[in-house]
Parts: C-alpha cells; structure tokens; sequence
C-alpha cells in the first residue's frame, strides 16, 4: 500500500496521474479478477462512469444529508481514511448505468476523465450525493482516490 503522503499528492487535474489512471484503465480487460467485491470490472466501469458524469455536471445527483457533509469528516474520508475493500452501500445513483459494449463503455469513460482533468479546478462544482459541496480540489483527489481503489480491485 502505497503511503497517504503520496496519494495526498494525486489529483486528476495532474495530468501525469491523469495519463497513469487512463493507461491503467486501458490496461483493463472484461474479465479481469476483482481482487474484493462483488462488481465485475465491466460494471466497475459503469459505476466509474457514473461517478464522472455526477462530477462534471451532465447528471445531477440527489443529495443525502449525512453526517459526511460535515467539513472535517468530509476532509478525513476524501484525503486520510483508507476506503474498506468490499461491499460498501453507496448512493443509489452511484450505481445507475449498466454495462453495454467493453469498448465503448471505457473509451466513454476515458473520455470523461479526460473531460474532467481538462477542466478548471477552481470552477464552480456540483454538489456530491454523499459529502456536500466540495471545490475542484475536493474533486481531484477524490476521483483519484476512487479510480485508484477500484483499479487496484482488478489488478490495475
């Protein structure tokens, strides 16, 4: 496990960690072994997908108060709190869009990320279902965080 002071320093608005994060998914094959869990690494990408469609504003989530909304719990989960391997019950519309074609779902989804490191981190940003509004930053680090989670699921 890589230490948290390097993963501190990861956000996709790098466009070094961009370019690792979309090799590694490029990397990805249908029927990779997940190394925990229960999702496929099709519906991974699916789930993937959705997250960067809620991030970059194309779909809008619905917000649940939780006691994640709270800055410094907020702050503790995104940056220093290692995400648990397993089944983790996340917001529903975190898990909406469902697996068509391999090719065409990841290039979808690579295309997205590309989006989103393109994008200006000081911009104006959607609210997250879970932890509230966040600032670009917020967002970088956060879709590292969960891009590299799920890749290491699968081996990537």
């Amino acid at each position: 496990m890589e230490p948290v002071t390097t993963i501190m320093n990861r956000t996709l608005f790098d466009p070094a960690v961009l370019e690792d994060v979309t090799a590694r998914l490029r990397g990805l094959t249908p029927d990779a072994a997940r190394q925990w869990g229960r999702m496929s690494a099709p519906q991974m990408v699916a789930h993937l997908t959705d997250q960067m469609t809620h991030c970059l504003g194309d779909v809008p989530c619905r917000p649940e108060r939780t006691f994640l909304h709270w800055p410094p719990i907020r702050h503790a989960a995104i940056y220093w709190i290692p995400w648990p391997k397993g089944r983790v019950q996340g917001p529903a519309d975190a898990f909406v869009t469902r697996p068509v074609d391999w090719d065409t779902d990841l290039e979808r989804l690579i295309g997205l990320v590309e989006r989103f490191g393109a994008s200006d981190p000081a911009a104006d940003w959607p609210e997250h279902s879970l932890f509230g509004r966040m600032r670009g930053r917020d967002w970088g680090f956060f879709c590292y965080k969960h891009f590299d989670h799920h890749l290491r699921q699968f081996g990537r």
